[in-house]
């Protein structure tokens, strides 16, 4: 079946009880994995932008906003515990290269570059280097050209990866995900391709799968009426189980393309082909 990725990402607000309460959800309703996002806050945003306002539950500031929502060592060494515990592999987008290096203790079976990191090539190349498979978001793509220096990068490195289809709105109208370009990276680059989607419901996500998509990458939420820019791009804990139970569902739908009868079939043939 689709690999299914359940994002957490920052839905769970900075707090590590709503952190492993989503790892248990994805858990649950049956996902592959989890993924999260990390950040050094003084590397990814400028003093200026870290000193102006903005209202959160954490304060008044960017700087208390971004803060509020970061984990540090010994929440990802519960979350790491947890996904161990369960069986569950996680990993997470790593926003600065002082992060991946953070990323490395906990020796993750994945790697995951983020749409906006897709033209960083310091990032690539460090993300290459270490040899993990990695997931590959290809959003905010003007065109082919960053994706093609990235395959390059990694194939250089001999380091396996997925692209994943990506359309970086959150949420993203269904009419705006552009499916068609699942198969377009398929020809293209010959390689595994998935979908991350920011799509409200599961339709579109529902279609990659029957497209050949091998991996969906989906945000999850406790409540998507919660604080929070991803929010309302994710799903909960039933729309997760449907997604991963219907992905079967579809997989098992498309059979082989062998043309041929079934056994059922020569009973029904027997049955309303009277001239035989």
């Amino acid at each position: 079946m689709a690999y299914i990725i359940a994002e957490i990402g920052i839905n769970a607000n900075g707090d590590i009880h709503k952190a492993i309460d989503l790892v248990r959800m994805a858990k649950r309703a049956g996902a592959n994995a989890v993924k999260f996002q990390k950040r050094t806050i003084d590397k990814v945003y400028t003093k200026e932008f870290l000193d102006s306002p903005r209202e959160s539950p954490w304060g008044t500031t960017q700087r208390e906003q971004k803060e509020g929502l970061e984990f540090g060592v010994s929440e990802y060494d519960l979350i790491d515990a947890e996904c161990r515990r369960l069986g569950l592999p996680w990993l997470a987008s790593a926003w600065d290269l002082e992060s991946l290096g953070f990323l490395d203790r906990y020796d993750l079976d994945y790697h995951k570059i983020a749409s906006a990191f897709i033209t960083h090539d310091e990032m690539l190349k460090a993300v290459a280097e270490r040899g993990k498979h990695t997931f590959i978001s290809t959003g905010m793509c003007k065109d082919l050209r960053p994706i093609d220096k990235a395959v390059d990068i990694f194939r250089a490195h001999k380091c396996p990866f997925t692209l994943l289809h990506c359309v970086s709105v959150y949420p993203c109208k269904s009419a705006c995900c552009n499916l068609m370009m699942i198969g377009v990276l398929m020809d293209t680059y010959q390689c595994d391709v998935g979908y991350s989607g920011h799509e409200v419901g599961l339709y579109p996500s529902l279609a990659a799968v029957a497209m050949g998509a091998t991996t969906i990458e989906r945000h999850i939420t406790l409540d998507r009426a919660a604080y929070g820019s991803d929010q309302a791009a994710s799903i909960e804990e039933p729309g997760l189980k449907k997604l991963v139970e219907a992905s079967i569902e579809i997989e098992e739908a498309l059979g082989d393309g062998l043309k041929g009868m079934i056994p059922g079939e020569f009973k029904t043939e027997a049955s309303l082909r009277y001239w035989r």
